[in-house]
């Protein structure tokens, strides 16, 4: 079964959520999430199809607002989920953008990092969101998966060096 990309479109209470098959994951918004019940099935179904044939490397950028703990407890059963590529030895990178002086997101996702074993890479942006900060989601949100990898093996050479 062939796996296509599914785009949720965000609300007051929840998050964007593109899901492209060729190995580019973006969650960005509002976690307000009322229960763990609330997580789309199609969510769901779209992971369980793609983590049987996923991309060599797998890119999840996370942007949150405001994440409370049953948005919290989703998100780390997608995580949870989404690590099953690496039993392929495929890669998974994770990118957790979060505001300067924003602790309570920076350390959601510390929390998240430790407790399910995963390494997440935080970015910090400016806490005032402004243009650059905007217009540098945006150049990620264009990105494709092989623009993203090429970016990782110039970075990869570039620590050899």
């Amino acid at each position: 079964m062939i796996v296509e990309e599914i785009h949720i479109l965000p609300t007051d209470k929840t998050p964007e959520f593109i899901f492209n098959p060729e190995g580019t994951i973006k969650i960005r918004g509002r976690g307000l999430f009322g229960s763990e019940n609330e997580i789309p099935e199609q969510i769901i179904n779209w992971i369980n199809t793609y983590i049987r044939h996923p991309a060599e490397t797998t890119y999840v950028t996370i942007a949150f607002e405001y994440l409370n703990s049953f948005s919290t407890t989703i998100l780390v059963s997608i995580l949870k989920k989404l690590l099953h590529v690496t039993l392929q030895t495929k890669k998974l990178v994770i990118q957790w953008y979060y505001e300067e002086g924003d602790e309570d997101i920076l350390e959601r996702g510390e929390y998240i990092s430790s407790t399910i074993d995963l390494p997440i890479e935080f970015i910090q942006t400016n806490n005032n969101a402004d243009e650059s900060d905007e217009e540098a989601w945006k150049e990620c949100a264009k990105m494709d998966a092989s623009q993203m990898i090429e970016e990782d093996e110039e970075d990869e050479e570039d620590e050899e060096e």
